[in-house]
């Protein structure tokens, strides 16, 4: 990329915001911004499965591209999934309808972590850098594009619970048990994630996200003790300079601890209020934090919540407008782009001469 380019990018609201620099305008961007709930990609995904439109690069960078144009957001992110990054590994997934995704060939026990294999990104997850590279083709040059990986713990939840669970009993009998097979994964883990979001940086990510979508199953002593030594070990290893997005699901208890482990914004889920939740975040900007189902609501109540958010985050550098969780799928695309309309027109701020 040419230092012009770059430049402008460095210089659009997402990235000015990653740096908790002054901004013209509150960037948002949504999780899940490209869905169910938009038709381009239903049509899309009529095609092919879930696994072959995440790994066929053409096709995601499609609808990545579709997403940002359509909805007029200040950021795309890859369309891609979390877990491709345990095929390499060794584990079966598959995308089953109406069951989410499946592992079926769990890690039970302590020996199942023995086999697995080191991740070679390059060779095993190539596609994605292949999609990266044609969308920010596509993309506007002043629209910065996100990467993303799952984080260690919630890669090794669904590596043991072989999908999706309510109580995590499963990953956290194995973490209490098998203390040392549990570090043996993790560190796996943590290596072919830390590879995997430089592979995207260098493929053209301007930033990259580490969703730790369950974590919050976890005490904060937890966390200390069997995931901040892996999530803190991959943001130090990834390129410098690049913004880093940190984010859970039902982690209001944790905090602290995960600032701590790093990250440039800290991404808060719906379950905090976004004033309380940043006064106790030292030193980082902030993302989020919208309910996503009151994009179901009305359009006069989804934009009062969205007052009641910017309301929060009172204009100061650094707030990311984000929901709390992903975009269902029964919500309206004109509800989505009514958001963000008038998260720019509320946060507009005059240009100084």
């Amino acid at each position: 990329m040419k230092p012009e380019e770059l430049e402008r990018l460095n210089q659009s609201p997402f990235m000015k915001a990653c740096r908790r620099l002054p901004a013209p305008h509150t960037p948002v961007w949504l999780l899940r911004q490209a869905g169910r709930y938009m038709a381009e990609y239903r049509e899309v995904r009529a095609k092919v499965s879930f696994l072959e439109l995440c790994k066929t690069p053409e096709l995601a960078a499609e609808v990545t591209v579709t997403a940002a144009r359509r909805l007029g957001v200040d950021a795309a992110i890859i369309f891609s999934d979390i877990l491709v990054v345990l095929e390499p590994l060794g584990m079966e997934l598959e995308f089953t309808k109406g069951e989410g995704p499946v592992l079926h060939n769990p890690i039970r026990e302590a020996a199942d972590v023995q086999p697995l294999r080191e991740v070679v990104a390059a060779e095993s997850l190539g596609f994605v850098f292949d999609a990266i590279r044609l969308t920010r083709r596509e993309l506007p040059g002043h629209l910065p594009l996100i990467g993303f990986s799952g984080a260690p713990f919630t890669l090794a939840a669904y590596a043991i619970e072989g999908g999706s669970s309510r109580n995590f009993d499963l990953t956290k009998a194995f973490m209490y048990r098998h203390p040392g097979a549990w570090g043996d994964l993790m560190g796996k883990l943590s290596r072919a994630v830390a590879e995997y979001l430089n592979g995207q940086i260098a493929a053209g990510a301007q930033a990259v996200q580490l969703f730790d979508s369950w974590v919050g199953c976890l005490s904060p002593s937890d966390y200390r003790e069997y995931v901040f030594p892996y999530t803190s070990q991959i943001i130090r290893q990834l390129k410098p300079g690049v913004p880093v997005l940190h984010f859970g699901v039902g982690t209001g208890m944790l905090l602290e601890v995960m600032r701590e482990a790093g990250g440039d914004v800290i991404g808060l889920d719906f379950h905090v209020e976004l004033d309380e939740a940043w006064r106790r975040l030292d030193g980082v900007a902030v993302q989020g934090n919208l309910d996503p189902v009151c994009l179901l609501a009305e359009r006069e109540f989804v934009l009062r919540r969205a007052r009641r958010v910017l309301d929060q985050a009172g204009g100061r550098p650094g707030h990311i407008f984000n929901l709390g969780h992903g975009v269902l799928p029964p919500t309206t695309v004109d509800n989505v782009i009514a958001l963000v309309e008038y998260v720019h027109e509320q946060s507009a701020r005059p240009s100084r001469g």
